[in-house]
């Protein structure tokens, strides 16, 4: 089977970095890291246009498509030193969410079962069980723990009458063994959704979820120590799950469920971070960008810049490991700091 490259405009590359073919691991053997687009928003409960959220992400950039980024703070280029490659979007008719989503999984669990990590750009939340599910087939069921940014908890059951959406993925995942309620963390809930039986539910599973109460409370840095703690506890890898709407709606607007009172784009992009530096990630994706309703690309830059901020830390931690260096994620690399500064 040939390329089929983009769902919708034309077949570009993550920041230019290089071509793959999904269905062919051949074309991939020697990259770290895999970039899939999944341009699927049939699972929507308000508004759709996440589809489109894959496309926005691989262009939105004020510097040249040419396959590098070196990170100022990291003094690493990820999209280098990984190998980063691109095999362009899984086809996911949003009207046929059963299909979309078994097209998906076995793309997430081929990249996987190769060893690459597969960093999958939605879409809308559904996504993330067939992305979670496919990483677990392939690194070991119910060994791969999951820390989740949201503003919402997506642990629905039966939501318009259907057991699929963007409300639910969470839900499908614990309820199939994939990821173990106990090891599934959520940082960033706030609003007026779910309700009490589904907030018993999610008890009855032991989730950790951080509502943005307790964030400011305690500081992002605590709840973030902790949750890291509760993930590498009898797990193997960690997914990392960033629904853009996690960040307040005046630094993300487009997306298709705001909420206001989230995270800066700054903690965002600082947790990302710390997670793939600190923690054994073996997949990721970023979803909800919903072009449509963006302003200025202010929401496409944040996802892009999330994916470029995980990749420079992944870069970092092997750079680091190779040398037997150890280098805090909260601060700066005041060895390469320009002499008097």
């Amino acid at each position: 089977m040939s390329r089929f490259g983009g769902q919708f405009g034309p077949d570009i590359t993550f920041l230019g970095v290089p071509m793959c073919e999904l269905d062919d691991p051949r074309t991939y053997a020697a990259a770290s890291v895999v970039i899939i687009g999944a341009p699927f928003d049939g699972g929507t409960s308000y508004r759709s246009g996440a589809r489109f959220g894959p496309q926005a992400m691989r262009a939105a950039c004020y510097l040249g498509h040419d396959g590098s980024r070196p990170s100022l703070a990291m003094r690493v280029d990820g999209l280098v030193e990984l190998g980063v490659v691109d095999g362009g979007d899984v086809m996911m008719f949003s009207g046929d969410a059963v299909t979309a989503c078994g097209s998906l999984e076995k793309v997430v669990e081929t990249v996987s079962s190769s060893g690459a990590i597969p960093i999958v750009l939605g879409g809308d939340h559904t996504i993330t069980w067939p992305d979670v599910t496919g990483v677990a087939r392939a690194r070991g069921w119910g060994k791969v723990s999951v820390i989740h940014f949201d503003a919402h908890a997506d642990t629905g059951d039966i939501e318009f009458g259907s057991l699929i959406g963007h409300g639910q993925p969470m839900r499908r995942l614990i309820e199939s063994g994939a990821t173990r309620g106990d090891r599934f963390l959520q940082m960033g809930l706030r609003g007026y959704w779910p309700g009490p039986e589904t907030l018993a539910w999610m008890a009855e599973q032991g989730m950790r979820s951080y509502e943005m109460t307790e964030i400011v409370a305690r500081g992002l840095d605590e709840c973030l120590a902790e949750a890291c703690a509760i993930a590498v506890d009898e797990c193997d890898g960690v997914f990392l799950s960033v629904d853009i709407d996690v960040v307040d709606p005046g630094h993300a607007p487009g997306t298709g469920t705001p909420e206001p009172g989230g995270l800066s784009a700054r903690q965002l992009l600082d947790a990302v971070r710390r997670i793939c530096y600190d923690l054994p990630v073996v997949g990721m994706d970023v979803v909800e960008v919903s072009p449509p309703y963006d302003h200025a690309d202010i929401t496409a830059l944040l996802g892009n810049r999330v994916v470029l901020e995980a990749l420079s830390a992944l870069a970092r931690r092997r750079q680091d490991d190779a040398t037997g260096s150890t280098w805090d994620p909260r601060v700066p690399l005041l060895s390469d700091r320009i002499p008097g500064q």
